[in-house]
């Protein structure tokens, strides 16, 4: 997003007077930095999955420190021991590999995905063992740049939402903050810290 868009986006979610309540606690978020590679954020993505940010954050240096550009080629070529030894479960070490492997083969085009619409893009990486829907969802938000995903099934959206629009508030409360649901997500991420 440019300046421009952030500040359109940032007044169409203040039509919701608690999102506005959000938006003056929380403060200017800063765009997001591109993504270096978008086959690099989907591994962050799974090495992220219901971790602490902190804890992923430790696991992905370790990571890096045997694969320092999380490439396909790399991460393909290492152990199975050695992503264990690195912080990644199992079945992390098997999505992973089947991730480089699909990559590497051409079976999985990462750089097409950006062009398809998002529920494509959800059902290619959603067939690969260990990515679902949060993942995918995550690849869109954070690799794609894509202003409107908003992950139900990320537990910290859900724990603001209801905090902000009481307990029996559900995702239809995002449909007011369409078509910027991607900036919408990243507030109530930083309501919660």
């Amino acid at each position: 997003m440019t300046p421009d868009s952030t500040s359109a986006a940032t007044d169409h979610l203040r039509r919701d007077p608690v999102f506005a309540l959000v938006i003056e606690r929380v403060g200017e978020l800063a765009p997001l930095p591109p993504a270096s590679s978008p086959f690099a954020s989907l591994v962050r993505s799974v090495i992220g999955q219901q971790v602490s940010v902190k804890a992923a954050d430790a696991i992905e240096r370790r990571v890096r420190e045997l694969a320092p550009n999380l490439a396909p080629h790399e991460l393909a070529a290492l152990p199975h021991e050695a992503l264990r030894g690195a912080g990644l479960s199992n079945a992390k070490v098997r999505t992973v590999h089947e991730l480089a492997h699909r990559t590497e083969t051409g079976v999985l085009d990462i750089g097409a995905l950006e062009g398809a619409s998002e529920e494509d893009v959800i059902a290619a990486l959603s067939s690969i063992p260990g990515i679902g829907r949060w993942t995918a969802e995550m690849f869109l938000l954070f690799a794609l740049g894509r202003p409107d995903v908003f992950s139900w099934g990320d537990g910290g959206i859900r724990r603001a939402v209801k905090a902000l629009y009481g307990e029996d508030a559900g995702p239809e409360v995002s449909e007011a903050w369409r078509p910027y649901r991607s900036l919408a997500s990243r507030y109530l991420w930083r309501f919660l810290s």
